[in-house]
Formats: structure tokens, C-alpha cells, sequence
């Protein structure tokens, strides 16, 4: 296993001044060794972890926050190697991620809680989910590769498969700015963005392509946990997503046991662009609907 830690000064303090309206407060704290950044709400009875998808970061949920704050005690995290959180590179795989998130769960003294993981979430969760399940309370997953065989559009493709060393050149935040077009309709306030933009500077948007290259070795494994999955899904996706195929959704609901499946006019950014909606859809789910699949 390669231990390399990212050396990088972690200024995510003083990396941008977040304006006082944003209701996202960011702190840091020490997990496996790592400098993981997270945001946290008021306490409240139950608890949902919220893990941001790539190339983003925490602000990811700025636009629901409020919301769902309501409804749970939020916790936030950038995952290593993700928006403002150190790197470690033995963890960016799906199911070494799975477990840092059960590590995260009991640094945070959680009691069974929601969690949400769009995008690249979606398989860590799922490895969470069914090696340790009686952690969670349930998992909100969807736009995220889950398929055997893979099923992804030609540009992921290509960062699945080309050679890594190939991307070393290329522009850190023009990659960043290159996910970030198929977002359709939601305009990123400028905070939101550069917070997106910087989260990647350096070595950090290429060597963050480990997490996606390792689901040809990671997803044939997840592929077997799925059946077995008692903890309940519910699968949010974009349908006309050209990244990550909308069929990765079908393909969670017809293997897991308790999953409810909701697709939306969106493309891979249904948490920007139908955010209200969105919301709505995992606000439901806490309320009650987990209980019914």
C-alpha cells in the first residue's frame, strides 16, 4: 500500500473567505491520522452523515442545507483526498473508503445514522453498509458507478483507463471546470466555486482519480456484498446522465433488498440543479420511507 500523505500545506482555513449568508461552517479534525475537513449542524435527535461527491466538496449541499438541518444533525465530511481534507492514498478505493466511514461514525460518537453519498458515496456506502450492518440508519446513493460491467460515459472511460501519468499535465482546476460544465441549470455562487476549484490544486485532481480506476478491481467485489445488504437504500438518480449511466441506479435497485429507486430530470448533478427537490426526496426518506422498503 502506498502511505504517501499529501504534503500540502492545508489552508483550508485561509483558503477563501466564505461569506457570512452561507449556513455551512467549516472546522477540521484529526481521523485515521488525516486532517479531514467537516461542517456540522445544531444537534438534533437523529444524526446523517453527508459525504460530497468529486470533484466538489461540502458546499456541494449549501443549497440544502437549512432544510435538511431541520430534519437531522448534519455532519459534513470531505472525504480523504476529496475538497479540503488531507490524502492518503491506501484509502482511495471504495472499500477502504467504507471503512473510514465507519471510522467517522464513531469519531463523531454517532448513534446509527442516515448517511448521504452521491457520486463517487455511492460505492463507499454500499461497502459501509454491508461490512458493518448494523452502523447505519440508511444510505441516500444514486449517480454513482455501481455496474458489472462498468457502465460510464466515454470521458470516464477514459480516466478509468488510460494511464495516470497522462494526466499529470493537465491544468488542475480547467479538469475541475471540465466536470463542472454538465452542471445545467444551478449557478455556482463564486465561494462555492473556488472552494470546488482549490480543492484540486497541485497533485490533488490526479492523484483523486485513484478512487474512480480502482472500480474495475472494487465493483465485481461490491458486486457480491449487494444481495446481502439489509440496510435500507434509497437511490436517487439523474436520468440523463452522460457520465454515469442512469442504468448503474437500475442496477443497485434490482440487487438490493430493501432499496427504493427515484429517477429526475437531471443530468450528473442532481443535488445542483433539482436541489429542492432533491431534498424533498431524502427528507421523505428520513421521515419514515426508509421503513417501508
Amino acid at each position: 500500500m502506498n502511505h504517501h500523505l499529501d504534503s500540502r500545506l492545508m489552508y483550508i482555513s485561509t483558503a477563501m473567505t466564505i461569506p457570512k449568508r452561507s449556513p455551512i461552517k467549516t472546522q477540521t479534525r484529526k481521523i485515521d491520522g488525516l486532517s479531514i475537513r467537516y461542517a456540522e449542524s445544531e444537534p438534533r435527535d437523529i444524526s446523517a452523515i453527508l459525504l460530497s461527491p468529486w470533484p466538489e466538496s461540502l458546499f456541494t449541499f449549501e443549497q440544502m442545507w437549512s432544510r435538511l438541518a431541520e430534519h437531522a444533525h448534519l455532519v459534513a465530511i470531505d472525504l480523504p483526498g476529496f475538497g479540503h481534507s488531507e490524502r492518503r492514498n491506501d484509502l482511495l478505493t471504495p472499500s477502504a473508503m467504507g471503512e473510514f466511514i465507519a471510522d467517522v461514525v464513531k469519531e463523531f460518537e454517532l448513534t446509527r445514522p442516515h448517511a448521504v453519498g452521491p457520486d463517487i458515496g455511492t460505492s463507499a456506502l454500499l461497502f459501509t453498509a454491508a461490512k458493518h450492518p448494523d452502523l447505519l440508519r440508511s444510505i441516500v446513493v444514486g449517480n454513482g458507478t455501481a455496474a458489472v460491467p462498468l457502465q460510464i460515459g466515454s470521458v470516464l472511460k477514459d480516466v478509468v483507463e488510460a494511464p495516470l501519468e497522462s494526466f499529470r499535465n493537465l491544468d488542475p482546476r480547467k479538469g475541475v471546470e471540465s466536470v463542472l460544465a454538465f452542471v445545467e441549470r444551478y449557478k455556482l455562487p463564486d465561494h462555492v466555486r473556488e472552494d470546488f476549484l482549490s480543492s484540486y490544486e497541485g497533485d490533488r485532481f490526479v492523484e483523486s482519480l485513484r478512487f474512480v480506476r480502482s472500480y474495475p478491481t472494487e465493483l465485481p467485489l461490491l458486486a457480491k456484498l449487494l444481495p446481502n445488504i439489509e440496510t435500507p437504500v434509497q437511490i436517487i438518480t439523474g436520468d440523463h446522465d452522460t457520465g454515469v449511466l442512469p442504468v448503474n441506479g437500475d442496477y443497485l435497485h434490482e440487487r438490493l433488498p430493501h432499496s427504493k429507486s427515484d429517477k429526475i430530470d437531471a443530468g450528473h448533478f442532481p443535488w445542483a440543479d433539482v436541489a429542492d427537490q432533491y431534498a424533498t426526496l431524502i427528507i421523505d426518506w428520513w421521515n419514515g420511507a426508509y421503513k417501508r422498503v
